[in-house]
């Protein structure tokens, strides 16, 4: 039987955020499987609410778990690691990460009763894990977190290079820099580089990238300037922001106080595995209320307006004994996500309003991405020379540039979304099956299913309001009084002013007087005529079709 290799994404691919990516190498149907990154993207009020988290449908990975070898993970960015613990129990395969993202990841799968040792911590490049027919070597490169990867999959096939989250950054502060001469050796060695399968993120960004070294300089400057209480704010994962930010602190002679589990936990986990060294010292909330204002700066979470998070927390009064005030300043050196702009707005005018100076990032003055831009995306094309390109980590307009742009050079490229398997073994790239690649909502404690309806209904009822009526029956099938309405999210009355669940009772009251038995002896037709009722009064009287309820119940001689 012939033997292929593949790629098939499960998130992530036509969508920034959910990544979770798989390579298989064997007979067709049979491969032997890695996968690459487990993460989640966000809930939004308007499409989810109440969710918590969302994952990638993994149940095809599920039912084909005991062809896994082996989870890699190429850093610790939730969009990457946030689904490790909520899915690992339906995998159970041995997970492999460099020091600090198995570090977040073991921190992780501990709060689920998971044992650490799960996640075997391995050195980079040239260090090799074997994993059934696939040699994995992690590749040190840039971006906006510590210990961030590429990973080189060799396989009997030929060799992938996937290029995980990514930047060209030869000064990062924190982590390690870019090798060009190590990306040329990476390619030069055997059959080169079969597959790229690379990050799509700033393939609109025309020029090169900059460096996280620049905003070190605008950063001291900035905070130097400021005469009241300063805050600002960064993603918590970007630890070489918040070295440069209490660094700009300590130099303007300041006090430097971290605010928020996320961040406390990236720092320490950060200086635990090495790879944060010089540190300022900070205080905390408690001395940090005892320094003049002119002398302290809070580094706090919440960039993307999160409400539980400090920033949010400080926008409404006080967070750990700690306020905002007329004459301080608020700096956002961060980029708003898109789709987090309602939070962020919210919390700059609440700041606004107490008489905050609120700073953004002004057009990369205080911000710079972790992610490559499109002359970036060249450059590695160019260095790598691979004889194939799939992008990935973007939405669909990302990706098809991104094969627009390969395929302008030569390079033979597909546009690959989520639960497209893709057969690599020839000289290009072809799409042979398709997957169900659907998504898991974590809805508190539980998982559900995108189509099980339990969202749906939730934003039907969020829309429409909802009637609950309550009907008792007895032995001989006739009504047992009125039946019972109960409103939820509609209003009280209606346009004639009488109270609505009185109106809706009436209705069914005359109805059931004068309803054969035929219909109220059965429940379903019982049901459908006063949800019927209930939606027709309504729209009469609040021009609105609200959700109902039926609860009947009928008496019997036991």
């Amino acid at each position: 039987m012939t033997e292929r290799l593949i790629y098939l994404p499960l998130g992530g691919a036509g969508e920034i955020g959910m990544n979770a990516y798989v390579y298989g190498y064997g007979p067709e149907g049979k491969e032997r499987l890695i996968v690459v990154d487990l993460g989640v993207t966000f809930p939004d009020m308007d499409s989810t609410p109440g969710v918590d988290l969302i994952m990638a449908d993994l149940a095809w990975l599920e039912e084909n778990a005991d062809r896994i070898d082996a989870i890699f993970i190429t850093h610790a960015h939730e969009d990457h690691i946030g689904a490790l613990a909520h899915v690992w129990n339906g995998l159970r395969k041995p997970v492999y990460a460099r020091a600090f993202t198995g570090r977040i990841g073991q921190l992780k799968l501990e709060e689920a009763g998971i044992p650490a040792e799960t996640i075997r911590i391995v050195e980079p490049r040239p260090h090799v894990v074997e994993a059934g027919p696939f040699k994995v070597q992690f590749v040190p490169i840039s971006h906006s977190i510590p210990e961030s990867s590429a990973l080189i999959i060799d396989t009997p096939g030929g060799r992938i290079f996937h290029t995980g989250d990514f930047k060209l950054d030869q000064s990062p502060i924190v982590g390690e820099p870019f090798d060009p001469a190590m990306f040329k050796q990476i390619a030069e060695e055997g059959d080169g580089i079969k597959v790229l399968v690379s990050d799509s993120t700033n393939v609109f960004s025309p020029h090169p990238g900059r460096s996280e070294a620049t905003l070190a300089a605008p950063l001291t400057e900035l905070i130097a300037a400021q005469k009241g209480m300063i805050v600002a704010t960064t993603f918590a994962s970007n630890v070489a922001r918040l070295k440069t930010l209490a660094e700009a602190g300590v130099a303007a002679g300041r006090s430097v106080c971290l605010l928020g589990r996320a961040m406390k936990r990236m720092v320490s986990s950060a200086q635990e595995t090495g790879v944060l060294l010089g540190m300022p010292g900070t205080i905390g909330p408690e001395e940090a209320a005892d320094v003049p204002r002119g002398n302290l700066m809070l580094i706090v979470t919440g960039s993307q307006g999160e409400r539980r998070a400090a920033s949010a927390q400080l926008s409404r009064g006080k967070y750990l004994g700690l306020e905002m005030k007329e004459g301080d300043s608020f700096l956002f050196s961060s980029k708003t996500i898109p789709g987090n702009e309602r939070g962020v707005i919210r919390i700059m005018n609440a700041f606004s309003e107490m008489g905050v100076d609120v700073i953004d990032d002004n057009n990369g003055l205080y911000h710079v991405s972790g992610h490559a831009n499109r002359a970036d995306l060249e450059t590695v094309h160019a260095i790598l020379q691979p004889k194939m390109l799939i992008p990935m980590h973007g939405e669909h307009r990302h990706l098809r540039e991104h094969a627009k742009l390969a395929q302008a050079k030569g390079i033979a490229s597909e546009v690959v979304i989520n639960g497209e398997m893709v057969d690599l073994s020839g000289n290009v790239p072809k799409v042979v099956e398709h997957i169900e690649a659907g998504r898991t909502y974590l809805d508190g404690s539980v998982k559900i299913g995108a189509m099980d309806g339990v969202v749906r209904n939730r934003i039907r009822m969020a829309l429409n309001g909802l009637v609950l009526v309550t009907l008792i029956l007895d032995e001989q099938d006739q009504p047992l009084g009125e039946p019972w309405v109960e409103t939820m999210g509609l209003p009280k009355t209606g346009r004639g002013g009488a109270p609505l669940a009185e109106q809706i009772e009436d209705e069914m009251t005359e109805f059931l007087d004068r309803a054969p038995v035929k219909i109220i002896s059965n429940d379903d037709k019982i049901e459908e005529a006063l949800r019927r009722i209930a939606r027709q009064v309504s729209m009469e009287e609040i021009g609105k079709k609200p959700e109902v309820i039926i609860v009947t119940s009928r008496l019997t001689d036991e």
